[in-house]
């Protein structure tokens, strides 16, 4: 997703769930593929840190687009442990979330 009325349209009328390390928010879509956006916050550090964390969020997506329902949109933000902690953790982790939000 890149335009901010889909990011409001999903903050608006979708759910939101929440673990140590993430928060997504989620909204059928009633498409064939899931849509996903990612909203990092400037407090959560400089444009290295965030950019980290975007590209880690993107591979475990990549990774895992099969394991992941489709027809929904998903925005997901991220804590600011997401920076140190490790990869395999934040991987198990952000695919449990994204299995119950679609649910």
């Amino acid at each position: 997703m890149l335009r901010t009325a889909d990011f409001e349209a999903v903050y608006r009328s979708g759910a939101r769930r929440s673990s140590a390390q993430f928060i997504v928010f989620s909204r059928a879509n009633g498409g064939p593929r899931s849509r996903f956006g990612t909203s990092v916050k400037k407090a959560l550090g400089g444009a290295v840190v965030r950019n980290r964390m975007r590209r880690r969020i993107r591979e475990i997506l990549r990774r895992n687009i099969s394991e992941i329902p489709s027809g929904w949109d998903l925005v997901i933000h991220p804590r600011r442990s997401v920076a140190q902690a490790s990869f395999a953790p934040l991987e198990t982790e952000l695919l449990s979330l994204l299995r119950s939000a679609t649910r």
